[in-house]
């Protein structure tokens, strides 16, 4: 499904747009490159049919090719200020939330920053002693005349030292580029206490050796006890604001101006000493974590095929047991909705589920299955199917394994087994050693021909509802996916394949002494596969009901009924047989639901 309309997106931050990009709903279109913020506006876009809400929409943005560092971050938000030594880099940043202020915040978590301003330039930098760099030095501390004031007033300044902090350890979570940019944690140094751990949460990609440094970093600033001088001028000096980083003559190292109190005797300014910079380029080795990447497929349409499978023997066996074989090209097919359209006349559809992720084993034949004896291993025929896609394979099956059920496939309206799949390349693959007309379907095997619908029957078919699908022959199954320019619809093939009784077997007709003719056949029932010895063969119909007709199968000459699996005609009945007609007995088993196809036995002579 697609929305018409388009959406205007903006580039830039706040209210001072740079570019404007135009993107239509119904297609992809690439943002040129950009750097700072973006937002989205939506311009006439018709709802009507989504009830007036916004449907679910896809954005993908392409980022720059290159990395990036806090100083380009930062002059892309800030681009009128004076930013310098912020040269840590990163794989990408994001954040979607939150003013210029907030996002300098949460960078200072991992990275120290230092803002200050000088008349009316702001001016944005490292928070840790850069070496290298020229910072202005503060003139001597002025002392007061007055002996009863505190020590800061007497002496200038005064110097505090906190014992060393009890820390925890650091950790920090970011995006590993490594992982597909999935949420990564990196342990630094420090002491493994009880408790929670002290994480600081980066929106940025980072490898793990890149988040492995910036948590060591943040550990050992956590771990430096603090060091803060407060001290005392007479001069005021517009360069000297908080987040100033100076130099003392009665201290070694930098200094950051914490903040300052204007009095009526001077300037009091609060100092705390800036950390030593650790290099970034120092060796670290840290592990990314095993990654269990979902493969990035497109989309492809759905495939479906749909029919009616004879009764297995599992439950009643009294409702049509409908399957729907659903798959695609590839593994990037996100499933499908199912739907009934009971009519088949594209009218009133009802909802039959999805069908998850999972593709059924569908294709379509490449040659033309040939007849063969459903009572024999047919090693002479081949068959070569093409699957939906060329990543599905087929398993090869022992003896024993198809005895237990094991690649049972619907060719057409047959149902076969194979014991070899030979892969052959794109999707294709050649079948031998078949079992034939598996499941009653012995009647199928004669009626093949080119491109039919192969579908293996395991737990990939998705099971219908008969209720919902109806009894009309005529009805459709409709499928939906996200890879569908329009739905799918297929027609439920062998319908009333459940429901319908087992042709009889082993018929036999033979002339007794006193002329009559003396029928006779085996009785099969649905459902009852499994040979179990000392127990006869279930009816699994309501009652035992044969029809023998003589003639043509589908309009008999004669007709006679009998509820035992065996005729006798007497001499006058034989002596009444027509002659212009074949001369065939048509055995059938009437059902619940309809009679089963007719068994022929050939009258005597």
């Amino acid at each position: 499904m697609k929305v018409a309309g388009s959406i205007r997106v903006y580039t830039g931050h706040g209210d001072k747009p740079q570019d404007t990009l135009i993107v239509q709903a119904e297609g992809a279109t690439r943002c040129p490159a950009y750097r700072g913020c973006a937002y989205v506006v939506f311009e006439d876009l018709a709802l009507a049919d989504y009830g007036n809400r916004l449907p679910s929409l896809t954005f993908e943005v392409f980022a720059d090719a290159g990395d990036t560092t806090v100083g380009e971050i930062t002059r892309a938000m800030l681009p009128e200020a004076d930013v310098h030594d912020l040269d840590q880099v990163l794989a990408g940043f994001s954040i979607d939330q939150g003013s210029v202020a907030d996002v300098l915040a949460t960078i200072a978590d991992a990275v120290p920053i230092s803002c200050s301003s000088t008349g009316d330039q702001l001016v944005v930098q490292s928070g840790q002693a850069v070496a290298g760099r020229s910072f202005p030095l503060l003139p001597l501390p002025a002392r007061s005349e007055d002996t009863q004031a505190e020590k800061v007033k007497t002496t200038g300044l005064s110097r505090k030292r906190e014992p060393l902090p009890r820390v925890k350890q650091s950790a920090l979570r970011y995006y590993d580029v490594a992982r597909d940019y999935q949420p990564g944690l990196q342990r630094g140094i420090g002491r493994n206490e009880q408790g929670e751990l002290q994480v600081i949460e980066l929106p940025a990609a980072l490898s793990a050796d890149a988040a492995r440094l910036i948590a060591n970093s943040a550990g050992r600033r956590a771990a430096r006890p603090s060091d803060t001088i407060t001290y005392r001028l007479v001069e005021i000096d517009p360069v000297l604001g908080p987040g100033a980083i100076v130099r003392l003559p009665v201290a070694a190292g930098l200094w950051e101006i914490t903040q300052w109190e204007w009095q009526k005797d001077g300037l009091t300014l609060d100092l705390t000493a800036c950390n030593t910079r650790t290099s970034t380029n120092a060796a670290s080795v840290a592990d990314a974590g095993r990654l269990n990447l979902a493969a990035d497929l497109v989309g492809t349409p759905t495939m479906l095929a749909a029919f009616e499978l004879p009764w297995d023997g599992v439950g009643s066996g009294n409702s049509p047991i409908i399957y729907a074989a659903v798959s695609a090209a590839s593994a990037g097919w996100s499933g499908a909705s199912l739907f009934a359209d009971p009519g088949g006349d594209g009218g009133t559809l009802a909802a039959l589920g999805g069908t998850g992720r999972r593709r059924a084993l569908l294709g379509r034949t490449l040659s033309v299955l040939a007849p063969a004896s459903p009572l024999l291993i047919d090693y002479a025929s081949t068959l070569d199917v093409k699957l939906a896609g060329a990543d599905l394979e087929l398993q090869d099956a022992s003896m024993g394994q198809l005895l237990q059920g094991a690649n049972r496939a619907k060719v057409g309206s047959e149902i076969v087994q194979f014991a070899s799949a030979s892969p052959l390349g794109a999707g294709n693959w050649r079948l031998s050693g078949l079992l034939r007309g598996r499941g009653g379907t012995e009647w199928a095997i004669t009626t093949h021909v080119a491109d039919e619908v192969f579908a293996i029957v395991d737990e990939a078919l998705i099971r219908l509802d008969s209720q919902t699908v109806g009894d009309a022959g005529n009805a459709r199954i409709v499928a939906a996916g996200l890879g569908d320019a329009s739905a799918i619809g297929a027609p439920i093939s062998d319908r009333g394949a459940t429901l319908q009784p087992l042709s009889p077997v082993k018929g036999s007709a033979s002339r007794l002494a006193d002329g009559s003719i003396a029928l006779t056949w085996v009785r099969r029932a649905r459902g009852a596969w499994l040979w179990i010895d000392a127990v006869d063969t279930p009816l699994n119909e309501e009652t035992e009901v044969w029809e023998i007709g003589f003639g043509d199968a589908n309009a008999p000459s004669l007709r006679w009924q009998t509820n035992s699996a065996d005729l006798t005609l007497t001499l006058a009945q034989v002596a009444a047989l027509p002659s212009g007609v074949p001369q065939t007995f048509n055995v059938r088993q009437i059902g619940r639901a309809g009679a089963s196809r007719a068994l022929a036995i050939t009258a005597p002579a």
